[in-house]
C-alpha cells in the first residue's frame, strides 16, 4: 500500500561560537560540554541503533558552522574529555555518598554508566569529532545535512549592508562544504527570518529551499491552497516549508507539550546547586559558582517545590506511550488532509535540537521510539527529507512568502528592542567598513590579507543573532555584551591599522589564536 503522506523533522543544531583558549576555563564553554553529553551523543547513538536495528527512517538536521567549527576543534575537544572525566569521578563519588539509599543510588549509577559510555563513544568510536559522526548518517542517506549562514546572523537586520547578508550565506556554505563535502540543498535562515530581499543570495549559492515560521507560509501572496501542508515555490524560484503548528504545540506547549510530563526529569534540580559547598567545589567552575553538573535526581511532579525522585524505567514508558500519541495524531492529520490535496501531505516539524536531550532529557529516546514505530506499527505515511520530497513531487504551488520569524510574535522583536538595538550603529558601521576594504585592497601583502581575512572573522562573530537573544532573554546578559565589545572592537583597531599600514603582527596573532574560526575565508567575500 502506497504511503498517504510524508512526516519530515528537523532539528537545527547551534549554540555561538564560544572558545576561550586564554583562560583554563570559562564557564560558556560548558554550553557545548552539556549539548554534547545531552543531546548530540545521545542523537548519534540512536541513530546508530536504528541502522543496526535496519530501521527505515529519514531525519534532517543542521548543524551550524560555529558548531561545526566548535565540535573539530582540538582544544574544546580535550577540554570535553576533562570535562567527561570530572562527571565520571563525580557520578562514582556520588555512588558511595548514597549508598544506604537504594534509589538514589540507581540513580548515581545509572549516570555513572552513561558517562563511562560517553566517554568511550566520544573518544573511541567518533575520535573526539562529531561532524564526522553526523556526515556518515548522511553519506548512508539516513540524515539530510542542510547549512546555515556563517555565525547565525540575523539576515533581515544584516541586510542594510547587502553585502553583510550576502557573506554570512557564503561562508556558511563554504563551511558546510568543507565539513561534509557535497553542497547542501537547503538552508535553515537564522531564527527562521525571512525576507525576500535574500532570495538573490540563496540562489546564488545554490540553496533551493529553506524553512520558515507558520505564518511565513500561510500569510503568503497568494494565500497557499495547503497550507503548510505542501511547501511552495517563490517567483524566484526558492522552496520554502512551513513549520506545522499542530504537530508543534505536541511537543512545544507549556501546557500540552510531551516535555512537561510530570515522569519526566526536572531540569532545574541539580547536584551542582544543592549539594554541601566542600563537596561540590571541586565539580563547579573555578571561580567558585555554581553551575550544573547534569547529575539530578527528580522528576517535573508537578508545580510544586517539593520534587519526588526520578525513574528512569517510568520515563521510557511515558516516552513510549507518548510517541505512539504523536504518531496517531500524524495518522490522523495525513489521513484527513490527503484525500484533497494534489499532492501527498508533508508535515514539516523543525525543533531546536538541543530541545532533544538537554531541556527534554527524555527526547532522544521518544525520537528512537517514534522512528520505531513509524516503521513497524502504520502504513499511513513515512519519514523524509525536504529534498526528498521535492525530487518526487516537483509541481508546487507558486506563492510570495510572507517576511516573517519564529521568535516570540513572529517578527524582529527579540533581536531589535530598546534592550539590545544600540548593537546594530556598531554593527552596520563595521560592515560598511568591511565592505570598503574590501574594494580598496586588491592586491594586499601578507600580513594586510592576515589582518583583512581576521576583521571579517571578526564582523561575523559580532553578528550573531545569539549576543541580541541573550540579552532579550536576560541570561549571561554580560557576557553577550563584551562579546559584542570584544569583536567590534578587534575589527576596528585591525582596520585602523590596516589603513595607517602599520599591522602590529603580535596583537593579530593574539586575536587569531582566540577567535580561531573560518580558518580560509577571504575577505574579498564583501566586495
Amino acid at each position: 500500500m502506497k504511503e498517504k503522506g510524508y512526516l519530515s523533522f528537523v532539528l537545527h543544531a547551534h549554540l555561538p561560537y564560544v572558545r576561550h583558549p586564554e583562560a583554563d576555563t570559562y564557564i560558556e564553554e560548558r554550553w557545548l560540554f552539556e549539548a554534547i553529553s545531552e543531546t548530540y551523543l545521545p542523537l548519534l547513538i540512536n541513530f546508530e541503533k536504528l541502522v543496526e536495528e535496519k530501521i527505515d527512517f529519514r531525519l534532517t538536521m543542521n548543524v551550524t558552522p560555529p558548531l561545526i567549527t566548535m565540535l573539530t576543534d582540538e582544544l574544546l575537544q580535550q577540554r570535553y574529555l576533562r570535562y567527561l572525566l570530572e562527571r565520571f569521578r563525580l557520578a562514582g563519588k556520588e555512588i558511595r555518598r548514597t549508598k544506604d539509599n537504594k534509589e538514589l543510588n540507581d540513580l548515581a549509577k545509572t549516570y555513572f554508566y552513561n558517562f563511562k559510555e560517553f566517554y568511550k563513544v566520544y573518544k573511541r568510536k567518533y575520535n573526539c569529532n562529531l561532524v564526522e559522526a553526523f556526515k556518515h548518517f548522511q553519506d548512508i542517506g539516513v540524515l539530510e545535512i542542510i547549512s546555515c549562514p556563517a555565525t547565525h546572523g540575523f539576515l533581515p537586520l544584516l541586510n542594510v549592508v547587502p553585502s553583510a547578508a550576502r557573506a554570512q550565506i557564503a561562508v556558511g556554505v563554504e563551511t558546510y562544504k568543507k565539513a561534509f563535502g557535497r553542497p547542501p540543498k537547503g538552508m535553515w535562515l537564522s531564527e527562521c527570518a525571512y525576507v525576500p530581499e535574500l532570495e538573490p543570495y540563496l540562489k546564488e549559492f545554490g540553496i533551493k529551499y529553506v524553512l520558515l515560521e507558520t505564518h511565513g507560509i500561510t500569510y503568503a501572496n497568494p494565500k497557499p491552497l495547503y497550507g503548510t501542508l505542501a511547501p511552495i515555490v517563490s517567483p524566484n524560484g526558492l522552496v520554502a516549508f512551513g513549520r506545522d503548528l499542530e504537530s508543534s504545540k505536541q511537543v512545544w506547549s507549556s501546557i500540552c507539550g510531551y516535555p512537561g510530563d510530570p515522569n519526566y526529569r526536572e531540569f532545574y534540580k541539580d547536584i551542582g546547586y544543592e549539594s554541601d559547598w566542600e563537596y561540590i567545589k571541586p565539580y563547579v567552575a573555578k571561580a567558585g559558582v555554581r553551575v550544573d553538573t547534569g547529575i539530578k535526581y527528580h522528576k517535573i511532579t508537578g508545580k510544586t517545590g517539593y520534587k519526588e525522585l526520578y525513574n528512569f524505567d517510568n520515563a521510557k514508558a511515558v516516552a513510549e506511550m507518548q510517541a505512539d500519541h504523536f504518531m496517531y495524531s500524524r495518522i490522523e492529520q495525513i489521513s484527513k488532509a490527503a484525500p484533497h490535496m494534489k499532492n501527498p501531505p508533508i508535515v514539516t516539524c523543525p525543533y531546536d535540537a538541543e530541545l532533544y536531550g538537554h531541556w527534554w532529557f527524555e527526547g532522544p529516546y521518544w525520537l528512537y521510539v517514534l522512528c520505531k514505530k513509524i516503521h513497524h506499527n502504520q502504513d499511513t505515511f513515512k519519514l523524509i527529507t525536504p529534498s526528498e520530497y521535492l525530487e518526487r513531487y516537483q509541481d508546487v504551488q507558486e506563492c510570495a512568502p510572507c517576511i516573517s520569524t519564529w521568535g516570540a510574535h513572529g517578527y524582529n522583536e527579540v533581536w531589535l528592542n530598546p534592550g539590545n538595538d544600540y548593537i546594530y550603529r556598531h554593527l552596520n558601521n563595521i560592515a560598511e567598513r568591511m565592505h570598503y576594504l574590501a574594494y580598496i585592497y586588491n592586491e594586499p601583502h601578507d600580513l594586510q590579507r592576515r589582518a583583512l581575512n581576521q576583521c571579517a572573522r571578526e564582523l561575523l562573530l559580532a553578528q550573531s543573532s545569539d549576543w541580541p537573544f541573550i540579552i532579550t532573554g536576560n541570561t549571561m546578559v554580560d557576557y553577550a555584551h563584551k562579546r559584542i565589545r570584544d569583536h567590534v572592537g578587534r575589527f576596528n583597531a585591525l582596520a585602523d591599522m590596516i589603513d595607517k599600514d602599520e599591522i602590529n603582527e603580535e596583537y593579530l596573532a593574539d586575536i587569531e589564536f582566540k577567535d580561531l574560526i573560518f580558518p580560509d575565508i577571504d575577505y574579498k567575500i564583501y566586495k
